[in-house]
């Protein structure tokens, strides 16, 4: 929501509202990414973000750093009407519910990308949390923060070169679940539009793998994201698998015939084979599918 003239908004009380437009959030994001380019905000490194490929290297990394970074910093300069809760850019709660809400924190790595995190405390996708009646979609709270990956790039960007990606519990090196929100990787988008026939509006194997790995899919229609994504995937399970092993991605795109929809898809983490489940790899951090950076 946008604030009254010489009046910042207090965005852990105002933000993310269901009533509130689109484009009151992308004028609040253009106008944060100046606030960012003027003031030189420094952004928290925090290891935590899987490589491209296969297993990463252990490393010894505080598994709680974002929790602390979101409920240290983030959630009591919200508290206290800072604006931006540095050293998120967002923290958003609906009055009176503050445990359904979630922080957006630009993520060290890369120019573009952010995290979107839930404000109670959730593992990751093995929790049961993700799945109860009523759960928060975070998908769709992320989806709305693609906003800040425009406002960084300073473009509109067409849904079908943004993604949403959760790793799996492999896939991580935080005990906090984060959403990454980012641009897709180009060889990715054109390899969905190669095997676009055989994504349908029910869970299938991919017939071929996706940077060397398997993947399911699942078409999803709309403009917004109107289903929970971590109960599409585990309601399509075989009874008695771990949602732990998936990573999960939600990938804008339009249909054949133009729509706007979503392609979910989903990863099993092999370990024995060196795949981690880090549905994560679909996303490029430099964001080379605009067209519109620089290298």
């Amino acid at each position: 929501m946008a604030a009254t003239a010489g009046a910042p908004c207090n965005p852990y009380v105002l933000q993310n509202r269901h009533n509130d437009s689109m484009r009151k959030r992308y004028l609040l994001s253009r106008r944060l990414a100046r606030v960012l380019a003027l003031t030189g905000i420094a952004l928290v490194t925090c290891a935590h973000g899987a490589p491209q490929a296969g297993i990463r290297s252990v490393r010894h990394v505080n598994p709680n750093v974002l929790w602390h970074l979101v409920h240290g910093r983030c959630v009591p300069a919200a508290r206290h009407h800072h604006y931006p809760p540095r050293p998120c850019v967002e923290v958003s709660a609906p009055p009176g519910h503050f445990e359904r809400g979630y922080a957006v924190l630009k993520d060290i790595k890369g120019r573009y990308q952010y995290l979107v995190l839930p404000l109670t405390r959730i593992a990751g996708i093995e929790s049961p949390a993700v799945l109860e009646p009523g759960a928060p979609n975070y998908f769709a709270d992320a989806w709305t923060a693609r906003l800040y990956v425009e406002a960084a790039l300073h473009e509109t960007v067409p849904r079908d070169e943004l993604s949403l990606a959760v790793n799996s519990r492999y896939g991580r090196t935080q005990n906090e679940l984060h959403i990454h929100v980012d641009c897709i990787r180009p060889n990715v988008r054109r390899a969905l539009r190669r095997v676009e026939s055989a994504i349908t509006g029910h869970w299938n194997r991919l017939p071929t793998p996706l940077l060397h790995h398997a993947y399911q899919a699942k078409w999803i229609g709309g403009t917004s994201l109107t289903i929970n994504p971590f109960r599409s995937l585990a309601t399509a399970l075989p009874d008695g698998t771990q949602m732990g092993l998936y990573g999960l991605a939600v990938i804008g795109a339009y249909s054949s015939a133009g729509k706007p929809g979503f392609v979910l898809l989903a990863t099993r983490a092999d370990i024995a084979r060196g795949d981690d489940g880090s549905a994560e790899e679909l996303q490029d951090r430099s964001c080379a599918i605009t067209r519109r950076v620089q290298h």
